[in-house]
């Protein structure tokens, strides 16, 4: 379940008892489903009051009382009272715990390639705290990934990060390009039990254009490693992140990695490249900043369901921030529920799901994965 901010505990501001009612602000209208990601709950075609439902959500209207089904829908989070505030509230699946900002690699398509950072170390003993607030979510939380724009293995203590996730029962993810994930490292990981998700990220086979791509030529080293983990338990789910422009050169990438590595625990998973709500020069975006936003849905919701930190335990808003324009918060000072649960994250939940009016320069305004009208 969601957790329930201090002013909340009586339940008055998710389930108030008195109307007018509409629909929750925060649900997620979908083709052919509707879902909640402050309850995790989803309702499609042929489940009972569906129709009914969806009619309620897609008038955005208001109603002064409540039939039997619009009590079972409060009870459920599908509507609430006009008056409720739940943006204090959150449901957190995913998290995204930095430990250095250092990255072995400058691609084209990542803010690394043109503005990399100065290299930072997460002090242990702040990872130690975090990753034990985090357990308190085990329920919930799918993946707690040692990725944002860092390459994760860089970390000499990379190892003893998984380990420390795993004596507290919490779901260890890695998006890398690689380049040190040796032998030995595999094998240490694989002997802790392994990883719920793995992500290499591969764009190509071609020495000179990985080279060009990533000003790194580490081609050679990167497939040595690829081929010593790709039969091995290393991760619930291995997939080489093949980014591109949905042309022909992508689609003939695409093909040579399956044929590379097809019998082998290793899926293909193209992904077209993004601008990162505008901070890149390349690849897709919206055509036009967007007028009204409903919410967003990168991989979830990240406004309720992610919690994204940096190696300096700041919290930022979203991954796309790789400036850190919307930092809110800060856990070498405040607890994680104190962060997720505070003003300065629910104030941009609101301009997110459009509960406020956004200025012209909020980030989602210009990010492919928000929702729109």
């Amino acid at each position: 379940m969601p957790f329930m901010s201090e002013n909340d505990h009586d339940g008055k501001s998710a389930h108030p008892s008195d109307g007018p009612w509409r629909a929750s602000p925060w649900i997620h209208v979908e083709a052919g489903r509707l879902s909640h990601p402050l309850t995790g709950r989803v309702v499609v075609p042929g489940d009972p009051g569906y129709v009914e439902l969806r009619r309620v959500v897609e008038n955005e209207g208001t109603f002064a009382t409540l039939d039997d089904e619009q009590h079972r829908w409060l009870a459920d989070g599908w509507i609430e009272a006009v008056s409720a505030d739940r943006s204090h509230d959150f449901h957190l699946r995913y998290v995204s715990l930095e430990t250095c900002s250092n990255c072995t690699q400058g691609c084209y398509f990542c803010p690394v390639g043109s503005a990399p950072r100065p290299t930072e170390h997460m002090p242990t003993g702040l990872f130690e705290s975090i990753v034990a607030q985090l357990a308190a979510h085990r329920d919930t939380i799918e993946g707690v990934g040692l990725s944002n724009y860092n390459e994760p293995t860089a970390d000499r203590r990379f190892v003893d990060q998984v380990a420390l996730l795993r004596e507290h029962r919490l779901p260890p993810a890695v998006l890398s390009n690689a380049s040190g994930f040796t032998p030995d490292k595999v094998d240490a990981v694989v002997e802790l039990g392994g990883l719920v998700y793995l992500g290499i990220n591969i764009s190509t086979v071609d020495r000179e254009r990985y080279k060009k791509d990533r000003g790194k030529d580490h081609l050679p080293r990167v497939l040595s490693h690829l081929d010593y983990m790709k039969d091995k338990p290393l991760a619930e789910t291995m997939a080489l992140v093949v980014l591109g422009h949905d042309d022909e050169d992508h689609r003939s990438e695409i093909e040579a990695l399956e044929a590379r590595f097809a019998g082998s625990n290793f899926v293909v998973r193209p992904f077209n490249i993004m601008d990162r709500a505008g901070w890149l020069d390349v690849g897709i975006g919206p055509d036009k900043p967007h007028r009204r936003l409903r919410g967003c849905d990168n991989l979830g919701s990240r406004p309720l369901e992610h919690l994204h930190i940096t190696a300096a335990g700041k919290v930022v808003f979203c991954c796309e921030d790789y400036d850190e324009v919307h930092t809110v918060g800060d856990l070498a000072t405040q607890t994680v529920d104190e962060v997720l649960a505070g003003d300065a994250m629910a104030k941009l939940r609101r301009w997110a799901y459009g509960i406020d009016d956004a200025p012209d320069d909020f980030i989602c305004r210009n990010c492919l994965f928000a929702i729109t009208d």
